[in-house]
């Protein structure tokens, strides 16, 4: 489950940084816009992702 948020996450902020600097959404833009179903799944996703991995701060270090 670590992977997964770690992967979702990844991608969230590349998408983010896309953003940032070039003022392109590319989750959008692969999947039909930001208020698209699909768009809005991954959004979604991404978003669980971030709250799971406040979790990874609050762990013991030797069960990381």
């Amino acid at each position: 489950m670590d992977r997964v948020a770690l992967i979702l996450m990844i991608i969230g902020a590349i998408n983010w940084g896309l953003i940032g600097f070039f003022g392109f959404d590319l989750v959008a833009n692969l999947f039909g816009g930001q208020l698209a179903p699909l768009s809005r799944i991954i959004y979604g996703l991404v978003g669980l992702a971030g709250l799971y991995s406040i979790s990874l701060l609050v762990r013991d270090r030797e069960q990381v």
